[in-house]
């Protein structure tokens, strides 16, 4: 796997960054925490993993970003729990994975609120060296559903999507009728029943959306082991650039 590809470090200009000590993020290469904190409807902070590849900053040039939402086992304030799936788990390993990586973490009994990623996401493109025609979304069970909503809501952030074992709201699904979107479900599912990703990815396909849906038949909730492996879902990713308006 190889590709890809400019930075703004510091404090940024703009009012909804606050110059406070929580803002001045590590930079360099790596996987390491981070926090932000803007102000919305309300006052919203949290923190995150932040992956940056080996290459980062070292030439005038933007990155891909995955933004990955974890399952409910993983809330709280232990970023560590964050590593336990997916893309948190694997950079660590990769230094040269060729995407930005991007894992908060949902607090102890919360969920993912699309307004308060949507923060993290304006933060994030003004502060990192983002290529915005290459940011995508995945998550698994709850994040898998976060995937879905934050989606659903706020289209226009991505190149593509890809929802694990999640599930939605299929009257809401057309808003993503031009994002490419790669589910992944297990026949076998006793925690998210698979009607309820199968009725996502049959609304999206009745209003024309490009979306394909991989079912493991043998499979339970547990379909992120294989779908992250590899790099077959990554590649994907790579094949979609959306225009930036």
């Amino acid at each position: 796997m190889k590709r890809i590809l400019r930075v703004i470090a510091g404090c940024t200009l703009l009012w909804f960054v606050s110059c406070s000590p929580q803002s001045k993020w590590t930079l360099v290469p790596g996987q390491h925490p981070q926090s932000w904190e803007k102000k919305i409807s309300y006052y919203a902070a949290g923190h995150f993993l932040l992956f940056l590849p080996e290459k980062y900053g070292q030439k005038d040039q933007t990155w891909p970003m995955i933004l990955f939402l974890h399952g409910s086992g993983e809330r709280g304030t232990n970023l560590e729990l964050v590593k336990k799936q997916g893309p948190p788990r694997m950079v660590d390993t990769l230094p040269d994975f060729p995407f930005i990586v991007v894992s908060p973490q949902a607090p102890g009994n919360g969920t993912w609120v699309p307004e308060e990623l949507n923060a993290l996401m304006e933060i994030l493109v003004h502060k990192l060296a983002i290529d915005r025609s290459r940011i995508y979304l995945t998550g698994l069970s709850m994040g898998g559903r976060g995937t879905w909503e934050f989606a659903t809501e706020y289209p226009e952030w991505f190149a593509a999507i890809a929802p694990l074992c999640g599930g939605g709201d299929p009257d809401r699904a057309c808003r993503l009728k031009e994002v490419p979107v790669w589910a992944f479900h297990g026949a076998q599912d006793n925690v998210v029943p698979i009607k309820e990703q199968q009725d996502m990815v049959d609304a999206l396909k009745e209003c024309g959306g490009d979306v394909k849906f991989t079912i493991y038949p043998d499979a339970g909730h547990d379909v992120w082991t294989k779908a992250y492996a590899g790099t077959a879902l990554y590649n994907w990713f790579l094949e979609h650039k959306k225009i930036v308006k």
